[in-house]
C-alpha cells in the first residue's frame, strides 16, 4: 500500500496538468504497475479520495469510545468477577459494582461508573483480548462402578425431571489425587441444583461412603431450597445401600447415569471445573490440616460463587440440517434465579436479600486468595 501511494502520489501533479490522451496513458501505466483499477485510480489522482494519498500519521478511524481509565478499571472488575467471559461479566456488573461501591472497595469517577454500566459483551471482549489466557490441564477419572445396587436405581433420562424447580440435584466427586491415585487423598463432594446452578461444595477425607454421605446432609442443610432430588454417577461412593434407604425415607428421587456417559451429568461436570478445579487446581492433598483449610475455602467459594457469578443456562437445542442450534437464557448467577423463581418461599427470598447485602466480593476474593495461600503449603510433595 505504502509504495502504491508514492507511485501515485508521484503523477499527481503531472496528471493535473496533462491532457486527455496523456491521461489516458498515465491510467494505463499506474494501473499496470499497482493492480489497481482504472476507476480507482482516477478518483486518487482528480483528488475526489485524495485524504489516503497523504494520510501519513495518527490511527484511522473513529475515536475510542472508551478511555484508558475505563478499561483500567474494566479489568480490577474482571479480576473480582473471577476471570468471566463479556457476557457474563455484562450480566453481572451491575451487582458487583454496587456491592463494591458499598463497602467502598473502589472509587472510580462517575464517568467511568457510567461507561461500565453500559458496556457491552462484546466491547469487554474486545478491550480484555490482551489479557486472557486460557488453560488445557486434565485430570484423572477416580469412578469405581459400584454394581451391586443399579437394578434398584433408576438411569435418568434427560427429560425425566422437571429441572423448572429448583431441588433436583447433580452430585460428584472431584479427586485431588495428583500423579497418581494409589492410597489415599482428598475429594471434593460437588452438588449443583440443575434449575438455578446454585453449586455447594464440600471436601471429604476419602471415598468412603461414610465421609462422602456426612459431606451430602452437610451440603443439604446449606441449601436455600430442599432437596428434591438426586442424580449421581455409577460410583460406589454413591451407589450404596445407605444412601439409597435414606433417600426412600426422606421421600427424594435417586437417579444415576447411564456408565460410561460422561455427559449426562453435564450440570455438575461443568461445576467440576468452572468451581473447583480453576480453584484448588490438580496437586494432591491428604490429611485432615489440608481438609478444614480446603471447607473453609469452599464455606467463602459458595457465596461468591452463587451471589456474584453469572452463569449461562441452555434453554434448548435444534437441529437445521447438519449444524445445531442452541439458545441460551440471559446470563444470571444462582442468588438471581432463585429470587425470581415462583417456588421459592419469600421469606427464603427475604433471608437472601439480607445475606446478599451483607457480602463484599472484594473482602470475600481477599480471604480466599489468603487461605488458598495456606492451603498450597500444605500440597502433597510427589
Amino acid at each position: 500500500m505504502k509504495s502504491r501511494k508514492e507511485v501515485i502520489q508521484r503523477y499527481y501533479a503531472k496528471y493535473k496538468k496533462s491532457s486527455k490522451k496523456e491521461k489516458g496513458q498515465i491510467l494505463d501505466s499506474l494501473c499496470l504497475s499497482t493492480g489497481l483499477s482504472r476507476d480507482r485510480v482516477k478518483k486518487l489522482l482528480s483528488g475526489r479520495i485524495v485524504e489516503t494519498i497523504t494520510h501519513k500519521s495518527g490511527k484511522r478511524g473513529r475515536k475510542p469510545t472508551y478511555s484508558d481509565r475505563t478499561r483500567t478499571a474494566l479489568e480490577k472488575i474482571w479480576v473480582f468477577m473471577d476471570f468471566a467471559c463479556g457476557r457474563r461479566l455484562a450480566a453481572g456488573m451491575e451487582d458487583m459494582l454496587d456491592a463494591l461501591l458499598r463497602f467502598g472497595e473502589i472509587d472510580f469517577d462517575k464517568q467511568t461508573l457510567l461507561d461500565l454500566r453500559k458496556i457491552s459483551p462484546a466491547t469487554i471482549d474486545r478491550l480484555l483480548k490482551h489479557q486472557k489466557s486460557s488453560m488445557n490441564l486434565k485430570g484423572r477419572s477416580t469412578t469405581k462402578p459400584g454394581t451391586l445396587l443399579k437394578r434398584d436405581i433408576p438411569v435418568r433420562l434427560g427429560t425425566q425431571w422437571d429441572d423448572a424447580v429448583p431441588g433436583y440435584v447433580e452430585i460428584d466427586l472431584v479427586a485431588h489425587c495428583g500423579q497418581t491415585t494409589a492410597g489415599e487423598y482428598i475429594n471434593t463432594l460437588d452438588v449443583t441444583d440443575i434449575c438455578s446452578g446454585w453449586t455447594e461444595t464440600a471436601a471429604v477425607l476419602n471415598k468412603a461412603q461414610k465421609h462422602v454421605f456426612e459431606a451430602l446432609m452437610t451440603v443439604k442443610e446449606r441449601l436455600p431450597f430442599p432437596l428434591l432430588g438426586i442424580d449421581s454417577d455409577n460410583g460406589s461412593e454413591f451407589i450404596n445401600a445407605h444412601l439409597l434407604r435414606y433417600c426412600k425415607q426422606e421421600d427424594i428421587c435417586f437417579t444415576r447415569s447411564r456408565e460410561n456417559k460422561k455427559n449426562d451429568g453435564c450440570h455438575v461436570e461443568q461445576k467440576n471445573w468452572s468451581v473447583v478445579r480453576r480453584n484448588i487446581g490438580y496437586d494432591r492433598y491428604e490429611g485432615s490440616e489440608a481438609l478444614e483449610v480446603m471447607n473453609e475455602y469452599y464455606e467463602l467459594l459458595r457465596l461468591y460463587t452463587n451471589f456474584f457469578l453469572p452463569s449461562v443456562k441452555l434453554l434448548g437445542k435444534s437441529r437445521d440440517g447438519a449444524k445445531i442450534r442452541k439458545e441460551y437464557a440471559p446470563p444470571q448467577t444462582p442468588y438471581k434465579r432463585l429470587i425470581s423463581s415462583i417456588h421459592i418461599e419469600k421469606d427464603v427470598k427475604d433471608r437472601l436479600k439480607e445475606i446478599w447485602l451483607t457480602l463484599n466480593p472484594a473482602e470475600l476474593k481477599r480471604g480466599m486468595m489468603k487461605l488458598l495461600d495456606v492451603l498450597l503449603n500444605l500440597r502433597t510433595k510427589s
